[in-house]
């Protein structure tokens, strides 16, 4: 496909505190001061259509938002960005305190959503279809429209994380997935990982090896292979949300496999240079 297709995202958002330590603490009571600390969008959906939006494409994000203060500052921030969103209804908007020392992150949830109502699953099924292409997250909403789509009627691509090639709750997304992507935060071996994703049915498996870069296997097992560029890293919060996405406008756009890993990469360094999920939102935060 080299026309850029209509794409819509379906997953989480949210307001979150970032709280940046010299050590993650210790399981005992003590007292730690904050090296820095910031209010900022989070969410690997938010994420994704963040860096597809500010990269030309035309993007809906269905996330549940609530009537509240951060779902009132997700919308404006999200609009502001460019991202078309399509709210789900619920009690409680998603938000976090993360602690972050060392690259690591202890992510602490003060808010989760509400179970999706049958109405907004529905009209999110509706919405999937007058798509062109659709990334669904995981999540409890993802899991449950990917049930609710016996057969898909659009590409489905699919962010599995952490998967370590059995978990029970990330199988259904891989199988309804054309596309998946994954980090190889759980495998010593992400040729083997990728392979196991294949089998489940997927045209194209991509793994992210942080500073080792990327790789990538199709069901015809050609590989392919990116180097990380080199960075200054900030905040290393969404850059594998980032690197999805500058695959995904390349490859649509009708790039080779090998040019669009190299503009993920340097998507994913955007995202590792700021400390927000895109710089653009420096300007929009209150």
């Amino acid at each position: 496909m080299s026309q850029m297709p209509n794409v819509l995202v379906c997953g989480p958002s949210s307001w979150n505190q970032l709280v940046e330590l010299d050590r993650l603490p210790d399981p005992r009571p003590q007292q730690l001061s904050a090296r820095n600390e910031w209010y900022t969008v989070g969410g690997t959906s938010a994420g994704k259509a963040l860096h597809l939006s500010s990269l030309g494409v035309a993007t809906t994000l269905c996330t549940p938002l609530a009537n509240d203060e951060p779902g009132r500052l997700l919308r404006h921030v999200l609009g502001g960005a460019g991202v078309n969103l399509q709210a789900i209804s619920s009690v409680s908007t998603e938000r976090h305190i993360n602690l972050m020392a060392g690259g690591q992150r202890v992510s602490i949830y003060l808010a989760t959503p509400s179970a999706v109502e049958d109405a907004d699953a529905d009209a999110l099924c509706a919405a999937i279809g007058e798509a062109d292409l659709a990334v669904i997250d995981l999540s409890e909403l993802g899991l449950r429209i990917i049930r609710q789509l016996a057969e898909p009627p659009v590409p489905l691509w699919v962010d599995l994380h952490d998967f370590d090639g059995t978990a029970q709750f990330h199988l259904p997304f891989l199988r309804a997935a054309s596309v998946v992507f994954m980090n190889d935060d759980a495998t010593s071996d992400p040729w083997e990982l990728m392979a196991t994703c294949l089998r489940h049915g997927p045209e194209m498996a991509i793994c992210t090896r942080g500073a080792r870069g990327a790789v990538a296997m199709n069901r015809q097992g050609r590989r392919w292979e990116v180097a990380a560029p080199k960075v200054e890293v900030i905040d290393s919060n969404g850059a594998g949300d980032a690197f999805m996405a500058g695959f995904l406008a390349a490859y649509q756009r009708g790039s080779s496999v090998q040019a669009a890993l190299e503009v993920a990469a340097g998507a994913a360094a955007v995202a590792l240079s700021s400390r927000h999920l895109h710089p653009d939102l420096a300007r929009l935060l209150p």
